[in-house]
């Protein structure tokens, strides 16, 4: 079968390629061409757009480079047009697939939902639309399938989340070598240079409080070195890591870490954490007016109370995230609790066992019904 697989962020290409893979076991025939990364490439799929073409963050920023995604969304549409897939996967990364999802359902292709859009966030609105258009919906927050049942009488499958399996394999590899001989903090500043520019400065500006600890910068993946050249200028004692991540959650003691899939691969290595985050000031004005829920953390959202601290746009500050710190850093009780909830998370999100196994039998069967 053909399959066409959008997505549009570096935690949608990591989980697009074990999507590939899974569905490759059980469709050995399969072509797939993506929107994704290098490591949808990596999995067999025709990569037509690399997500680093894709990735807008914020309201403003969104209406900036509105002519840009229009172009992208023409092009696609063409793309799919000329490749006749017999489905069009969507991972997450809803301003545009949603689109693509509503054009594709009037082509009559079928449509496939892989990682639900937050509509229990905001924009709730949405699911009229996605029942209308989404031949098949995949969620993977334990509370998702109850929402879209209840609130929307639609019948969802829960698959469990995909970075478990991913990070339980991480953690059986090989001990990685020693980052430091320093405790190491970890700085996960996000995928995003717009976003690297807002707060990797305030995080770099801990360092100088822990002058026994490293603290170590996990590069963005498609983001160049050469980006990252001015912001650690004045800071010659920070290391940055390249394509180093969970290598560098394996070594660290602590992290900061841009809300985001950042803070659940943090914790699921059992890494104590502050979340942060702060955007420009019209997407937090924006932001806060509109979204519901009361934590911004998928860590705190899944267990629904305050696991980890999390410090947003001006409580963001230098002071507040070396107090943050010194806490997780110091104190062996907050330590014990953060450990006891983290297992609990783990236990939640691993229900189902391999999530990406899971959605791609769904898929397959989904298409050998509908054939």
């Amino acid at each position: 079968m053909r399959y066409y697989i959008i997505a549009g962020e570096a935690s949608g290409d990591l989980h697009g390629s074990n999507l590939i893979n899974s569905l490759r076991q059980e469709d050995q025939q399969a072509i797939i061409r993506c929107w994704g990364g290098e490591k949808m490439q990596a999995a067999g799929a025709t990569l037509v757009k690399h997500y680093r073409e894709l990735a807008f963050m914020g309201f403003a920023e969104v209406i900036k480079n509105l002519p840009t995604i229009l172009r992208n969304l023409r092009f696609c549409k063409t793309d799919i047009r000329s490749f006749r897939p017999d489905v069009l996967i969507c991972i997450d990364y809803p301003g545009f697939n949603l689109r693509m999802a509503k054009w594709a359902h009037a082509q009559k292709i079928r449509v496939v939902y892989y990682i639900a859009p937050q509509v229990w966030a905001w924009k709730e609105n949405r699911v009229k639309e996605m029942k209308q258009t989404i031949d098949q919906l995949l969620v993977i927050l334990p509370f998702e399938k109850d929402f879209f049942a209840s609130r929307w009488q639609w019948n969802v499958d829960y698959v469990g989340h995909p970075l478990v399996q991913v990070i339980d394999n991480a953690k059986q590899q090989p001990t990685y070598e020693p980052l430091s001989v320093k405790p190491i903090v970890a700085l996960l500043p996000g995928s995003r240079a717009q976003e690297i520019a807002k707060k990797l400065p305030v995080m770099l500006a801990v360092s100088s409080s822990f002058p026994d600890h490293q603290f170590v910068v996990a590069k963005a993946p498609g983001t160049p070195d050469a980006f990252y050249t001015d912001l650690l200028a004045d800071f010659p004692n920070v290391q940055l890591v390249n394509d180093q991540t969970y290598a560098l959650l394996r070594q660290a003691k602590a992290a900061l870490v841009t809300s985001g899939t950042a803070t659940l691969e943090t914790a699921l290595f059992g890494v104590p954490q502050v979340v942060c985050y702060k955007g420009s000031w019209l997407s937090y004005q924006i932001g806060k007016r509109l979204v519901r829920v009361p934590f911004i953390s998928l860590v705190n959202l899944i267990m629904n109370k305050a696991v980890v601290t999390e410090l947003i746009q001006d409580e963001m500050t230098a002071a507040s995230l070396t107090d943050a710190l010194q806490a997780l850093l110091n104190n062996p009780t907050k330590r014990k609790q953060v450990a006891s909830d983290y297992a609990q998370l783990h236990q939640l999100l691993s229900q189902r066992g391999n999530a990406s196994a899971q959605a791609a039998s769904l898929i397959i069967a989904g298409l050998r019904r509908s054939a």
